[in-house]
């Protein structure tokens, strides 16, 4: 795999809802998101940029050789974060920023690789990732975000409802393992700079507002995301207190 110059954008804000203050929480003994940033140093992009609202969560990649965007408070989401940041940078509108979540310490490197060539070889402004589904546990899951993909590797269509529905089997069986092509999608992502203000500017679309998928408002408005297989597992992020004790486990665990 070829992998293409790349920006990484860590967006943190400080007040999560489930868990407030959670980039500054602490993992091993040191701030989730400084944790984060060493992912986003380590996967070799050419810039790595916290943009955050806070001067706290700022302060926690000190000495890293991470820059630093602080930018609005208001930002619905972390889309429109880096939207600010693309801006304030002033990046090429070619250039392929991957958005590594600010709650994601255990990204696996390869996968900000995979995503960045994914979007390098698409003509899509978009490109991001899913796993194949093993159980139907997961595919019934609607906190599970399902994608189909169409033949040449774009999203067709993203759901927290079981898809592709498989009509004969799925009205006498929904408890064996669920058959291919069942993508769980993974929520990272690679944008082209000059999309991100495009995407930001757009209004809430009727199917994101359905399935609360921010995704669907690039696929409304006519767009397409590449779609590419995780290269190894992806795990969880850190929402609430749960995860936090789970992430620590797994941390002194390793």
């Amino acid at each position: 795999m070829s992998i293409p110059e790349f920006i990484v954008a860590i967006p943190a804000r400080f007040a999560a809802s489930r868990l407030p203050g959670k980039p500054l929480r602490l993992l091993g003994g040191e701030p989730i998101v400084r944790h984060v940033a060493r992912r986003a140093l380590a996967a070799g992009a050419v810039e790595v940029v916290l943009a955050t609202d806070d001067a706290r969560i700022a302060e926690a990649v000190s000495g890293l050789g991470v820059a630093v965007c602080l930018t609005r408070s208001d930002h619905p989401s972390g889309t429109d974060r880096l939207a600010e940041c693309a801006a304030q940078r002033g990046w090429p509108p070619g250039a392929i920023v991957v958005n590594l979540q600010g709650d994601e310490p255990f990204a696996p490197v390869s996968a900000l690789h995979t995503v960045a060539a994914a979007l390098a070889a698409s003509p899509a402004p978009v490109a991001t990732l899913a796993t194949p589904i093993t159980d139907s546990a997961t595919l019934f899951d609607p906190n599970a975000v399902k994608v189909v993909v169409d033949g040449t590797g774009h999203a067709l269509y993203f759901s927290r409802a079981p898809i592709p529905w498989h009509r004969d089997r799925y009205a006498v069986d929904r408890v064996s393992a669920p058959e291919s092509p069942c993508l769980r999608h993974i929520g990272m992502y690679a944008y082209r700079a000059g999309f991100l203000a495009t995407i930001s500017a757009l209004p809430v679309s009727p199917l994101e507002r359905l399935e609360a998928l921010e995704q669907l408002r690039v696929l409304e408005a006519g767009q397409r995301i590449a779609v590419a297989l995780a290269p190894e597992p992806f795990p969880p992020g850190i929402d609430t207190e749960e995860d936090l004790r789970r992430a620590e486990a797994a941390w002194h665990a390793a």
